[in-house]
């Protein structure tokens, strides 16, 4: 499957989360994610990510487990992915660890998702504040089966963008990794 995304840092959050409001309930959630890469960092040099997620709700915890290709569109940073459900977040550290992967970065999101459907696409949109970050940020998915289908599904949330009132000087492929890297390093 690859993932249709764009990625926005928020001028107006809080009048997109009342449009968002308007099409579903707000799923609050916590993202603990983990970043895992070789010594050589081969995977990010590459454009490939290994990510262990915990997300904490009111329902408890659960633990994905997501490899992402490199970028099929440069524009958005839309990126083939791969995840699966995981029991036991310990166990599967050990078994990244064995492979020769190691922990590169973590971090926490806070997250309101909003499931819908519009235009007959499941669409996801997430409002995510990283404490470590200034702003906002939305990121507006669905998902497709092949490359050829990318392009019309752009043009979906691209629609669904301009709804949402967020103008296309607010969209960024920055990723979180970076941006939280580069926020450690400066010491801020």
């Amino acid at each position: 499957m690859i993932e249709a995304e764009y990625k926005a840092r928020l001028v107006n959050p809080a009048g997109v989360r009342k449009l968002l409001a308007d099409r579903a309930d707000a799923e609050r959630v916590e993202y603990r994610d983990t970043y895992f890469d070789d010594a050589e960092r081969s995977l990010s040099r590459g454009g490939r990510e290994c990510r262990l997620r915990t997300i904490t709700g009111p329902d408890g915890a659960r633990h994905l487990l997501t490899f992402k290709d490199p970028t099929v569109d440069s524009a958005t940073g839309s990126k083939p992915e791969f995840e699966t459900v995981i029991g036991d977040r310990a166990a599967m550290e050990q078994i990244i660890a064995r492979l020769g992967l190691r922990a590169v970065i973590s971090f926490s999101k806070a997250c309101e998702n909003f499931r819908f459907v519009a235009d007959g696409r499941q669409v996801l949109a997430t409002l995510v504040s990283v404490p470590e970050l200034d702003g906002q940020f939305l990121e507006l998915e669905t998902m497709v089966s092949e490359e050829a289908e990318l392009p019309e599904a752009l043009r979906h949330l691209e629609s669904l963008l301009a709804e949402l009132g967020v103008s296309a000087d607010e969209l960024t492929t920055e990723l979180y990794t970076d941006a939280v890297a580069r926020r450690r390093d400066s010491g801020r």
